[in-house]
């Protein structure tokens, strides 16, 4: 769609981002789309790899937590950060949109 086209377009401008991945919520993930040298090749892989684990975990320890599988609290957003990085996830019913940023360059 054309406003997923602009949004991409837009994370791809901006100094800050390193690169995205759009990945299919299948098992395994697979890269559906990227942009960015730190995302090209056996690397990109490892990162839709993780970043798949991260989703997977975060939602089955909130289901977990609440003790009832479809109480419909799905992760929206989700922001992890390292002393380099800051990874932003938002994950969809059917795609996971996966942002790596270089929180040093500015926001």
């Amino acid at each position: 769609p054309p406003e997923l086209e602009q949004t991409l377009a837009m994370l791809s401008s901006h100094r800050s981002v390193l690169g995205y991945l759009v990945l299919s919520r299948g098992h395994p993930a697979s890269i559906i789309r990227q942009s960015g040298v730190v995302f090209e090749g056996e690397q990109g892989r490892r990162y839709a790899s993780a970043v798949a684990r991260i989703v997977e975990s975060a939602q089955s320890a909130l289901i977990e937590a609440s003790g009832e599988e479809n109480e419909g609290d799905d992760i929206r957003f989700m922001r992890v950060r390292t002393k380099r990085h800051e990874l932003m996830i938002s994950p969809d019913r059917r795609y996971l949109l996966a942002v790596l940023h270089d929180p040093a360059t500015g926001s």
